[in-house]
């Protein structure tokens, strides 16, 4: 999809669903000019997650800095700005309430049009600034630690759920187990870095694996591996941080990645894509790689830095949306959970 015009269309994105405070400046949907990102990990690492007033407060003091920062990287003015997009949900609403209070504020003085982007879609997209080839229809699992989603991208903006967790998200869960084995949070990285350590992986077994659905459930592996952990030290035994890290990985992957293949078959479809923070699992690439190659599948997968929250996927998102016509007015909101199936 492009414009009739020579002149690129820029999208200035705003997100703030959770605790990163981004903002960035994309032209056309795929080219990215500018992608500025404040991290609130080390603030939130001494509670074990993310605490939502501390986010928010960060937010506010943040949002309008990532905006500047923006356009300041991308070299455009604010008038060269065609239309500002911004995350309205899903996420923590008083979050969310921050990057939409600073997107309205924006679009209402340089009187630009306003476009809310649901988070989930944006991180599809992200798909669109890494490979500038890949065009719809395609199937695409969102694997993050709010969401688990396999979607048939029917075309821009128009998508249909095949299936998603029925209870813990994936990243969910793997920040729930790091936390566990004394691993800390950001629980991701720390377990995948781990894992790499594994001399012999407790074998865990795959998830709601053999399930008919497209489905996920992660609280049974969650279970069973506090069962685990719980059991050998009543037996005076320390497990191994490294072994129930890759034991807990490799079944959880597998599932992923046997559901997404098993989707795409079902789909007749030969693109397959991933979205999302979990997406940065190298082991996850690795698998999802290797099956997608066996079925004569090609696989998308965005850059790291495209994977975990940043504005750069929600301009993608609103410039496909803006062509369309879509609008919002100053009434938008902060949408929690707000829905795109």
């Amino acid at each position: 999809m492009s414009t009739s015009t020579n002149k690129p269309l820029l999208i200035l994105g705003v997100e703030t669903s959770c605790d990163e405070t981004a903002a960035a400046v994309v032209a056309d949907g795929r080219h990215v000019l500018s992608n500025a990102i404040y991290t609130q990990i080390a603030i939130h690492q001494p509670y074990g997650g993310v605490v939502p007033e501390i986010a928010s407060r960060k937010h506010i003091e943040q949002t309008d800095r990532m905006i500047d920062a923006a356009l300041s990287d991308a070299g455009v003015s604010p008038d060269e700005i065609d239309a500002v997009a911004v995350t309205c949900g899903p996420g923590l609403v008083g979050s969310l309430l921050c990057g939409v209070s600073a997107a309205k504020a924006y679009a209402y003085a340089s009187k630009k049009p306003l476009i809310g982007v649901n988070h989930i879609e944006g991180h599809i997209s992200a798909n669109y600034i890494t490979h500038p080839e890949l065009e719809p229809p395609f199937v695409c699992l969102v694997v993050s630690g709010g969401h688990t989603h396999i979607v048939v991208v029917e075309d821009y903006c128009r998508y249909r759920l095949l299936g998603r967790t029925r209870d813990d998200a994936a990243g969910e869960a793997f920040d729930k187990v790091a936390r566990l084995i004394g691993l800390g949070y950001p629980g991701g990285p720390k377990i995948e870095a781990a894992a790499r350590e594994s001399a012999a992986p407790i074998p865990f077994r795959p998830p709601f694996l053999n399930d008919d659905s497209f489905d996920f459930s992660f609280s049974g592996i969650k279970t069973a591996v506090i069962n685990y952990y719980h059991n050998a030290q009543q037996r005076g035994e320390s497990p191994s941080q490294s072994d129930v890290a890759a034991g807990f990985q490799s079944a959880v992957i597998e599932v992923l990645v046997t559901k997404l293949i098993r989707a795409a078959r079902a789909e007749g479809m030969t693109r397959v894509a991933m979205a999302g923070g979990v997406s940065c699992n190298g082991a996850l690439r690795a698998l999802a790689e290797k099956r997608a190659s066996q079925e004569g599948m090609t696989l998308f997968c965005p850059q790291p830095v495209l994977c975990t929250d940043n504005a750069a996927m929600i301009a993608s998102a609103g410039y496909y949306r803006f062509v369309r016509g879509e609008r919002a007015d100053l009434s938008l909101n902060a949408l929690p959970n707000l829905r795109l199936f």
